[in-house]
């Protein structure tokens, strides 16, 4: 059976499973639960996809290998209809997250911590949601992101395009990346970033080899480069080394990146989790394969995703806030970055 089949019938049948395809790759891989428990993982020590949430004190959901059967396919065919228009954001959204971000600047300026990341999410009623349909066109548009199409019956839906890895082990071999700065791509012009994104993303990578260093070796990082996420543009550099410890403990140090949470990082989620005024769920969460490979694990930061319930889709967007920022310019940012899922509804 097609993994487009398989999925059809575990949505039907309300069983878990998770469907995806790795950046730049080929292959889509399917991961279908025989039953309907809700599994759990505490050490990333299992075989498994997991999708983890953005708070750190909340379970870890595993759909374990064993539990499942694994489908992969490659040169799948399927046509999937353009959408013919994308949603305008909501009008009476823009004040109050405009007020949290000035009252993030504030506390920049008091010296509380020196980046932060603020988010909002946008509900959209659908008379129609298809969830298949909406993977596939996030399939066609986006081969650079890890599209994914996760479900559990006792969490929800959720798809998603990200760009960012949040870490790549081979044995104890790892890559990771400090992903910051956004603007929107334009075709025929020369990519300039202004001072506020060089030095978010100085900041990101410092503290991302910061916070390694005392669990791995030879650590080591590539120059910054502009890479092209949907409509969007990124500052990216890798940071490439051996880990010493359990995938656990990398991940417990970067869990919440700078680049979805802030700096530092303890500071910055308890401002998150006291004034966003809503709950992010699993969006900057992560995602991914822990040994689906033997010896290999493969994680995601949960960005550009949406969660779908009856009929209402809900968009999950953000950016990172210093001392320089525009409440306004903040604004049309998250507009810019939900475009990204809105274009595929």
């Amino acid at each position: 059976m097609s993994i487009f089949k398989q999925i059809k019938t575990a949505l039907h049948n309300q069983l878990p499973f998770v469907a995806y395809r790795k950046p730049n790759k080929e292959e889509i891989i399917g991961i279908f639960q025989a039953n309907k428990n809700l599994y759990t993982s505490e050490k990333l020590t299992e075989d498994g996809f997991v999708f983890a949430p953005f708070d750190t004190s909340e379970k870890t959901i595993i759909i374990p290998l064993q539990k499942a059967i694994l489908l992969r396919e490659t040169n799948l065919e399927f046509e999937v209809e353009e959408s013919k228009s994308i949603f305008e954001s909501a009008p009476s959204i823009p004040a109050e997250y405009k007020a949290t971000i000035s009252k993030a600047i504030v506390a920049i300026n008091n010296g509380d911590f020196s980046k932060v990341v603020l988010s909002r999410k946008e509900n959209i009623q659908l008379n129609h949601t298809n969830a298949l349909t909406i993977f596939k066109k996030l399939l066609k548009k986006h081969t650079e992101a890890m599209v994914y199409l996760w479900f559990h019956p006792s969490v929800g839906l959720w798809i998603g395009a990200t760009p960012e890895t949040l870490v790549t082990l081979k044995d104890s071999f790892f890559e990771t990346m400090a992903l910051a700065g956004t603007q929107v791509f334009q075709k025929n012009t020369e990519v300039e970033w202004k001072n506020k994104e060089i030095e978010e993303q100085k900041f990101v990578t410092d503290y991302l080899i910061e916070q390694l260093q005392p669990i791995t070796t030879n650590i080591s990082k590539t120059p910054t480069k502009t890479i092209k996420a949907g409509n969007l543009l990124h500052l990216q550099t890798k940071i490439t080394g051996v880990l010493n410890t359990p995938l656990y403990s990398f991940v417990q140090k970067i869990h919440p990146t700078p680049a979805v949470c802030g700096l530092p990082k303890e500071v910055t989620k308890a401002f998150i989790l006291d004034n966003e005024n809503y709950k992010r769920k699993f969006y900057t969460g992560f995602l991914g394969e822990v040994n689906v490979t033997k010896k290999q694990s493969e994680l995601f930061v949960n960005l550009r995703c949406m969660e779908l319930d009856n009929g209402v889709v809900s968009v999950y967007v953000g950016g990172g806030i210093t001392k320089d920022s525009d409440p306004n310019k903040e604004w049309e940012e998250t507009i810019a970055k939900s475009k990204t899922m809105k274009s595929v509804l």
